[in-house]
């Protein structure tokens, strides 16, 4: 009766132990997938953006095409659901957003644009709830990871082949101070 009741014990704690792994497992899918839709409504709105700029024909195309081409850099690391990737191309998108708002203080019209303005309150919008979900994401991972490390869920960890999830990493120029005068000179 003993040994039973240690037994069900034992299975009861590997049960519950298996069902906290699927949880974070499913934790860190649906982070993934909150940022991933954020990242496909602002992928459709930046054509938007580019094409209300484009309408002013002395704007600078250089600007264009570097928001362009940033802009398929991150669908790229999206759909091929490649962590690494995304980082330096989030931060390149970044990047030529902001010089792309920079050049817009050149164009008093279009700066005075509503559908500029919605759009570009958007993206920003979008961008804030971009950083928010990212943060959420690399703590759902690290709760993810030291589960699938730690004593004594490791066993079961390797049981069941639960995997470290990947860190969404930055490089180095995106996380330093944004040179402001820099941006304004462009």
């Amino acid at each position: 009766m003993v040994l039973l009741a240690i037994a069900l014990a034992v299975v009861i704690w590997g049960v519950m132990r298996y069902n906290g792994l699927v949880a974070v497992k499913n934790d860190v899918q649906r982070a993934w997938s909150n940022i991933d839709v954020l990242l496909k409504q602002r992928h459709d709105e930046i054509p938007k953006l580019v094409e209300t700029c484009r309408q002013y024909k002395q704007f600078e195309q250089e600007t264009l095409v570097k928001v362009a081409e940033a802009r398929s850099r991150v669908g790229a690391a999206r759909e091929a659901r490649d962590v690494a990737a995304l980082g330096p191309a989030e931060a390149a998108l970044r990047t030529s957003l902001a010089g792309l708002f920079a050049v817009v203080e050149r164009y008093p019209d279009l700066k005075a644009n509503q559908q500029f303005m919605q759009l570009q309150t958007r993206i920003s919008g979008l961008e804030n709830t971009i950083a928010d979900r990212r943060e959420y994401y690399n703590d759902v991972v690290n709760v993810n990871n030291i589960m699938v490390e730690q004593f004594p869920d490791a066993f079961i960890a390797r049981m069941f082949n639960f995997k470290e999830a990947q860190l969404l990493h930055f490089d180095a120029a995106e996380t330093a101070d944004v040179d402001m005068r820099k941006l304004f000179a462009a």
